[in-house]
């Protein structure tokens, strides 16, 4: 399997230098929507095909989802061996790849940061956390940077314009003196309880949000502190999805030596019954997820 888990690594760096060469050509709308009834970028939909195409060319990926696509896209060779045995293969194919091809697209027109968020489960999609035996993020930043949590370690690369991965650290662990935070949603929509925990954490941290989870989430991982995306008053289920963004991201934060949690118990904990459902989603250092927790 751990070959397997590099071809994919593989594919997702050679893709990032393509993704990133074709934004400014594609900062223009779709008349479309995503299954989340968000607008469609045409960068979104470039870079959800990209991945789709070369991650299915990959014999050890049976299928690949993403926040842009409705249903789940299997590869041709998992499409015919289903239809000839009738249940689901076992051996090649074993892979499932989710991704946020474009995490942080809406930052495209003012030109900040934005991302490549994306999961590996040994089980069909939808599954829950726990089945994730890799995943991590590309960062479009002054540089090409990819995060990579796998058996426990993560690992920071940066990515050369020819797609190629070099690493620049490892065993890639939360600082101990925690410094910033970012919380998303509407002030006013959010609830008193969690209100009340901001408060807290502002006299202790600086705010650092710039609108793309894997952008605020890498500020977390480089310097400390807690990043999140609570429920709301008229959202309960937040913004974000558990299978796209949840989970990946959790897995990155805990093999750092954080925590995760949707208020509640880890995000790894928490199995989607649907594809697109929605979290409550905060990552960070120990301390600041056990006293969310506490506070909610």
């Amino acid at each position: 399997m751990s070959d397997a888990i590099d071809a994919i690594l593989d594919v997702v760096a050679s893709t990032a230098p393509d993704v990133r060469g074709g934004l400014a050509g594609r900062r223009v709308y779709e008349s479309g929507e995503n299954p989340s009834g968000e607008q469609q970028l045409a960068a979104d939909v470039y870079a959800d095909e990209l991945l789709e195409e070369r991650l299915l060319d990959l014999d050890a990926v049976g299928s690949y989802a993403s926040e842009e696509r409705d249903d789940v896209a299997e590869s041709e060779a998992q499409r015919a061996s289903e239809s000839t045995s009738g249940e689901q293969p076992r051996g090649e194919g074993d892979l499932h790849v989710a991704a946020d091809p474009l995490d942080g697209s809406s930052n495209l027109k003012s030109n900040n940061t934005m991302g490549t968020l994306f999961g590996v489960y040994d089980e069909p999609l939808p599954t829950a956390g726990r089945n994730l035996v890799a995943s991590g993020f590309v960062l479009y930043g002054p540089i090409t940077t990819m995060v990579v949590a796998r058996d426990g370690e993560v690992t920071e690369e940066v990515i050369t314009d020819d797609g190629e991965r070099e690493v620049v650290t490892e065993d890639l662990t939360l600082p101990d003196d925690p410094t910033v935070y970012g919380f998303g949603g509407r002030v006013p929509n959010w609830t008193d309880d969690f209100a009340a925990y901001v408060e807290s954490v502002e006299q202790e941290l600086k705010l650092r949000y710039g609108g793309a989870m894997i952008g605020d989430v890498n500020q977390v991982l480089t310097y400390g502190g807690i990043f999140g995306y609570p429920g709301l008053q008229d959202r309960s289920e937040g913004k974000l999805r558990l299978l796209f963004e949840g989970h990946p991201i959790a897995y990155v934060v805990e093999s750092a030596g954080g925590a995760s949690s949707n208020g509640d118990r880890s995000l790894l904990d928490c199995d989607p019954e649907r594809l697109h459902e929605r979290t409550p989603l905060f990552v960070g250092n120990d301390e600041y997820i056990d006293r969310l927790e506490d506070a909610l």
